[in-house]
């Protein structure tokens, strides 16, 4: 997320609110980003959609970890849930094996795209397609570089 964004105060929020859910009305949203949300905020559903390659505003609750969840467009309220992917951890020697639901969990918490997440490992898309479709794991040496990458982006999973 540029820490210079628009939205980052919206990702602050969400990020530091420690809730599964927070809804929030476009006048608390304004509030927090010291500035007016776009008119197509207001009459566009769109502009509220999960894409991970959308808009700027959406790449701040998805890297936050939220998902919109509910929309009011006439009420002016939005309700952000924190997106949940069910997934055990194992390890072996003391490194974690990084399974194909491991991985797509912390793909979606970095709001990631599969492009995205191989840009951020130095692997090729199809590479992380392969691993989420459970067609073969990552290496030793990468499950390492997955943990240190967890890490930095505050994915707590075990």
């Amino acid at each position: 997320m540029n820490t210079g964004g628009k939205y980052r105060p919206l990702f602050d929020h969400l990020r530091s609110s420690g809730q599964d859910e927070v809804m929030l009305t476009f006048a608390k949203i304004e509030a927090l980003l010291g500035n007016n949300l776009p008119d197509s905020a207001r009459s566009h559903r769109g502009w509220w959609s999960n894409r991970g390659g959308g808009g700027l505003q959406s790449q701040a609750w998805m890297k936050a970890g939220y998902h919109v969840a509910e929309l009011d467009l006439t009420q002016e309220w939005v309700t952000f849930r924190k997106a949940v992917v069910k997934y055990t951890v194992q390890r072996e020697g003391g490194v974690v094996v990084w399974d194909s639901d491991l991985i797509k969990a912390l793909r979606q918490h970095m709001g990631f795209n599969q492009a995205q997440l191989a840009e951020e490992l130095g692997v090729r898309q199809q590479t992380i397609s392969e691993w989420e479709n459970g067609l073969y794991p990552p290496s030793r040496a990468t499950c390492k570089h997955l943990s240190l990458v967890a890490e930095r982006a505050g994915f707590k999973y075990g």
